[in-house]
């Protein structure tokens, strides 16, 4: 390619990017231009929608109510607002929109964007003040209809309430006076209303509204609550007030004490606070009146529940009385048999000193609890305290006396074992000889030609064995846990021995007859032969259980089984 075509294609790639840039350029600033011309759009819109028809035909309307000064002074104010928003706040948003928009005709976007801002604040507070203004217009033309619609509700409320009364006049006794003069005070409310809407006087009708609204519904509180307020002030609480103050005295002559209720002060608070609830009513408050006359029943209900439970208590405290009295007597008296019990035990055993303070600690907490118990006992004769108190801690005396009866058992159980230790040990003591003499017998029922060692140490060992039983049992005092603990000794040593014995006057006599049985074969059996006469040999040492072994292990190998068939007919 030439030099030249290369500089024309230089210039075209020029031409082209200047092209591009100025053509995006171009694109945003008409896109920033459409953007800020719907803007001025939308605040234009939004400018024509702050003065409404709405507020000309309100203000009409307080124009034909005038007749008064003092609304005629109101609405000259609003006239003179809305003539302020009318020739002054729109014509300077309509220059501030002018100037917007020749800022976007001289493509001064910024600027533009700017001041778009600042006009839609501007806007959005003269909107405001307009919507204020329209709102306390209409405060006024709607102020017959929605005052008028809430006198006719009141009213109805009213009717019901005088109605009420009228039927049941009798459940309002020493009220009337009052009642009446509150329906007096209501009765000019309502009449003073029909003057005011008259006089259009807008300010005070909505003063009358709210005292007739307050007043009716208080009166009403006032017909639905007073028979109530009345049957519990004047006849239910004072019955029951009356009813428990008889009973407290009946209970307290039969020996009852009820400091602990306080009667006479709450009754007194109780007087109090009735006292004041009728002072309230009178005024025609009943504000907690019914919920503090609740609350003074429900505790003299309490009291019943609490006069109750002490009559129950007695009964309880009345049975623990009698019930301890038999026990703590009998405990005294078993621990005395005990110690004398002890004296004579101990000349024939030897006692623990554990066993002994273990009985000096519980003679000591019986002597607490006797103590306890009595007094106790002598709180009943002073009538302070309550029976409900005494049942609680006659609860706490039986359970260390149930403690203390339990410790007693146990060492009672562990005294009376004493002697029954030492009679079973001496029934032992004869069953343990019975079981040597049957071992000595029956190694004597087969003439054995040797006697191993091992049976006469095994014999030994028991014949001491029952020697230290036979000496702790003519110990004076006998030991009891050193004897028991012979005498299982001996008699483990004297069963060993007896077993010992058995298997080996077995052995023996199985060796014997399986060397018999082989003699069959000697002739046939050189092996055999020499297998038996090793066998006879060791029978002879006294080795009878290496002489059977011997034996039957040549045997079984001509007759495979041999061994259990000599066993079957040994013990058959």
């Amino acid at each position: 390619m030439s030099k030249s075509a290369i500089i024309l294609c230089g210039i075209l790639i020029y031409v082209v990017a200047v092209g591009l840039i100025t053509g995006t350029l171009f694109g945003i600033q008409a896109k920033k231009k459409k953007n800020l011309e719907k803007e001025l759009n939308r605040l234009e819109t939004l400018k024509n929608l702050i003065i409404s028809s709405g507020i000309l035909t309100e203000m009409d309307k307080v124009k034909a109510l005038i007749n008064n000064e003092k609304l005629e002074k109101k609405y000259n104010a609003w006239e003179k607002r809305y003539k302020r928003i009318e020739t002054e706040d729109i014509p300077r948003i309509n220059d501030k929109l002018l100037n917007a928009e020749g800022l976007i005709e001289e493509k001064k976007y910024d600027e533009a964007g700017y001041e778009l801002a600042k006009i839609e604040l501007d806007i959005y507070y003269v909107k405001t003040d307009s919507e204020l203004l329209l709102d306390e217009v209409r405060d006024v033309t709607g102020s017959a209809e929605r005052n008028r619609n809430a006198v006719t509700k009141l009213k109805v409320i009213y009717r019901e309430v005088i109605t009420k009364y009228n039927n049941n006049k009798k459940d309002y006794a020493g009220m009337e006076e009052n009642i009446d003069l509150q329906l007096d005070n209501i009765n000019k409310m309502l009449s003073a209303f029909e003057i005011v809407m008259e006089k259009n006087d807008y300010e005070e009708v909505g003063k009358i509204v709210f005292a007739l609204d307050d007043l009716i519904k208080n009166l009403k509180i006032v017909i639905d609550e007073t028979p109530s307020v009345i049957l519990l002030g004047k006849m239910i609480i004072p019955k029951k007030i009356l009813d428990l103050t008889s009973l407290a005295s009946k209970m307290k002559r039969d020996g009852y004490n009820l400091e602990f209720m306080n009667l006479d002060k709450n009754i007194e608070e109780a007087e109090k606070k009735i006292s004041s609830i009728f002072d309230r009513l009178k005024m025609l408050n009943l504000e907690d009146s019914i919920f503090e006359l609740k609350t003074i029943l429900d505790y003299f209900e309490g009291l019943y529940i609490d006069i109750d439970k002490e009559k129950e208590c007695k009964k309880e405290y009345e049975i623990y009385l009698d019930r301890l009295s038999d026990k703590l007597y009998r405990l005294t008296s078993v621990i005395k048999n005990i110690y004398g019990e002890v004296m004579s035990l101990k000349e024939s055993y030897a006692l623990t000193d554990e066993e002994l303070s273990n009985l000096d600690r519980i003679n000591k907490e019986l002597t607490t609890v006797k103590n306890n118990f009595k007094t106790v006992s002598d709180r009943t004769l002073t009538k302070v305290t309550p029976y409900s108190r005494l049942v609680k801690d006659y609860e706490l005396i039986s359970v260390k006396v149930t403690n203390i009866e339990d410790s007693l058992e146990n060492i009672s159980k562990s005294l009376g074992s004493l002697k029954e230790d030492e009679v079973r040990a001496r029934e032992q003591l004869v069953e343990i000889r019975e079981i040597l003499k049957a071992s000595k017998e029956k190694i004597k029922s087969y003439n054995m030609p040797i006697i191993p060692k091992d049976y006469f140490v095994e014999l030994d060992e028991a014949k001491e064995a029952v020697g230290e039983i036979t000496k702790e049992l003519e110990n004076k005092p006998i030991v009891i846990s050193v004897l028991n603990t012979r005498v299982d000794t001996g008699r483990d040593l004297a069963l060993k021995l007896y077993d010992y014995t058995r298997s080996l006057t077995k052995n023996a006599s199985i060796a014997e007859a399986s060397i018999v049985y082989g003699n069959r074969y000697r002739s046939s059996y050189e092996e055999i032969d020499k297998e038996l006469i090793k066998a006879e040999k060791l029978f002879k040492q006294g080795d009878y259980r290496k002489s059977l072994e011997t034996s039957l292990e040549a045997l079984n190998q001509i007759e495979p089984g041999i061994y259990k068939r000599i066993v079957e007919s040994y013990e058959g």
